[in-house]
């Protein structure tokens, strides 16, 4: 007898894949699963403290997020080592996004933060609905990088007054620098002593015991410092008031968000372009190691839905943390329960500990958060290895940083985005025509640049295309063409065709034109390895009617070949029809 699985159930199967993990539970996975959830909420706890803080928002706030996103992905998403919560990355760009409205009131930026959250969670949403998760490979990975490079920086030098207890101002990150380096002679001894001990203490970990949770070492050792030594008497600032609680549901005030529609539409665009690829590739990296599938579009539904629970329990953006992830990882954790259990653990904190944190040393708060982007954000070995390996994607990185240190944070976004733009319109128009030689003793031609010794045939000029034959590329590759043979004593071009895996209307009318110039110019005109769907498009133009069918070959030798023959026996006619060589 056959068991039919009622439609409703296979839609709850595929919305929810930890009801699918925790059908085949084993019960010698409990243990990793509960160590893990627990190590991990011991690392975010601190750090999503942090991220509250430079996103502008009450500290208690990033908490909501952590729980949110921890408990919301645990259910929806595919990938079961996954932690999700507040990133460095995410919370610079939200609190670009206060800045460039420049709200101040602390109930309005916690709204705004919580509207961009909402927002990016329908744009999640959207692009797992139409399948476009695409877009996020218009933000290319030195833009990237750069721009959290830069953010990097922008929040280091936003923290630098907390730990000497002075104040700065500037409207971007050079004069903000330069204000704070004028009150040095301000500082306040005390805060100054805290701020450089507890640099010292989460830097030095990570030196000599990279294993050992320095964020949490830190935040328990300035709770006590601040309770033994009692540094608020002696004038260093502490965080303030952190309620006990749980969040509750709220919508976000939308006359606010209207009122700031367009640094909202922004802010949640960035942080979908960001924390789409991120949780994409770290998602891919984790079901590789340990051998499963995750569903890419699935995984949009798990940011849409954390990040619309953070929104709408008056959170912060979110996404997924490499470092808790490979700490949740390392700790055992075998399914989603893993992330319940920190999430849960999470929420336990603010019904116990919250008021506890409101002693909180301000100097060890801003070590925290500095250690966090310094860590999270300053990819020093990725910009070393841009300028080695490609010099533009370096300056395009170099750009990016600049843009954000004196344009600020959410117009970093936007200028990386232009350059991501521009640099693929650039690299679309510019087509990679090479000129080819021939190895000595052999039937294969290569890269004259590369292998200058190659020989070269007299009067033959040999050119292998690579990429589309279309709209953006066809004027340049016209352009080039021409100007080839102008070359004096030019009897025959052989074009190779097997890098070119796309023509459209323009781009064959293109080829037409070539194939014309070339007959006006009395040079005999040749292509080599044409792939079917090129030459499809080519007869249907009628540019091999015009060409002839025999003078399209298999190979570049083929074609050098004939090409030979015809320029030594002028009268013998036609080599010979090659038609479907090749293919």
């Amino acid at each position: 007898m056959t068991v039919e699985v009622p439609p409703t159930r296979w839609r709850v199967l595929q919305v929810l894949p930890i009801v699918e993990q925790l059908r085949g539970y084993q019960s010698a996975w409990l243990r990793g699963d509960l160590v893990a959830g627990v190590v991990v909420a011991a690392l975010i706890i601190p750090k999503n403290l942090g991220y509250a803080e430079i996103a502008g928002v009450p500290l208690e706030n990033g908490l909501y997020a952590a729980a949110a996103g921890t408990i919301l992905y645990a259910l929806f998403g595919s990938c079961r080592q996954i932690s999700m919560g507040p990133s460095s990355g995410l919370a610079a760009v939200a609190g670009g996004a206060v800045l460039a409205t420049g709200l101040t009131d602390p109930s309005d930026v916690a709204t705004l933060v919580a509207g961009i959250t909402l927002t990016s969670g329908l744009f999640f949403l959207a692009l797992a609905v139409f399948k476009m998760g695409w877009l996020s490979q218009f933000l290319s990975r030195a833009v990237v990088t750069g721009f959290l490079f830069g953010a990097a920086i922008d929040v280091v030098i936003g923290e630098l007054p907390k730990l000497t207890g002075t104040d700065s101002e500037g409207d971007n990150s050079f004069q903000e620098l330069w204000s704070w380096l004028s009150t040095l002679d301000q500082a306040h001894l005390a805060t100054l002593v805290v701020g450089v001990v507890a640099l010292a203490v989460v830097f030095g970990l990570r030196w000599v015991a990279p294993r050992v949770p320095g964020a949490l070492v830190l935040l328990v050792g300035g709770l006590l410092a601040a309770a033994v030594l009692d540094l608020g008497a002696r004038g260093v600032a502490l965080v303030g008031d952190i309620p006990r609680g749980l969040p509750s549901l709220d919508v976000p005030d939308p006359g606010l968000l209207v009122d700031h529609a367009g640094t909202v539409l922004v802010a949640a665009f960035a942080l979908v372009m960001i924390g789409f690829s991120q949780t994409a590739g770290d998602a891919r990296a984790m079901a590789a190691r340990h051998r499963y599938q995750v569903d890419i579009d699935q995984e949009s539904v798990a940011q849409s839905a954390a990040n619309i629970g953070a929104g709408l329990l008056q959170g912060m953006p979110v996404s997924t943390s490499l470092s808790a992830s490979s700490l949740n990882d390392r700790s055992g954790a075998r399914t989603g329960l893993a992330s319940l259990t920190s999430g849960v653990t999470v929420l336990l904190a603010l019904l116990v500990l919250a008021p506890l944190f409101s002693s909180l040393p301000k100097p060890v708060l801003a070590a925290l958060i500095i250690e966090a982007v310094v860590m999270g954000m300053m990819d020093v070995g990725e910009m070393r290895r841009l300028r080695r390996v490609s010099r533009s994607d370096f300056w395009v990185a170099t750009a990016a940083i600049l843009g954000t240190l004196v344009f600020g944070i959410l117009a970093g976004v936007v200028i990386g985005i232009a350059l991501s733009l521009l640099w693929l319109v650039y690299v679309a128009t510019h087509p990679q025509l090479s000129t080819l030689g021939r190895e000595r003793g052999t039937q294969v031609f290569r890269d004259l640049d590369q292998h200058p010794e190659d020989e070269t045939l007299p009067g033959v000029v040999v050119m292998r295309m690579d990429g589309g034959v279309f709209f953006a590329t066809a004027d340049a590759i016209e352009d080039r063409m021409r100007t080839v043979m102008l070359a004096p004593d030019l009897r025959g071009v052989v074009l190779h065709f097997a890098g070119v895996n796309f023509v459209d209307s323009q781009g064959a009318s293109t080829v037409s034109e070539i194939i014309r110039m070339a007959a006006e110019s009395g040079i005999e005109l040749r292509l080599a390895a044409v792939r079917p769907a090129v030459r499809a498009m080519l007869e249907r133009e009628g540019a091999v009617e015009r060409l002839g069918a025999d003078h399209i070959h298999g190979n570049v030798h083929r074609a050098v070949s004939a090409l030979s023959a015809s320029r030594a026996a002028p009268g013998d006619g036609p080599v010979g029809s090659e038609e479907g060589e090749g293919q």
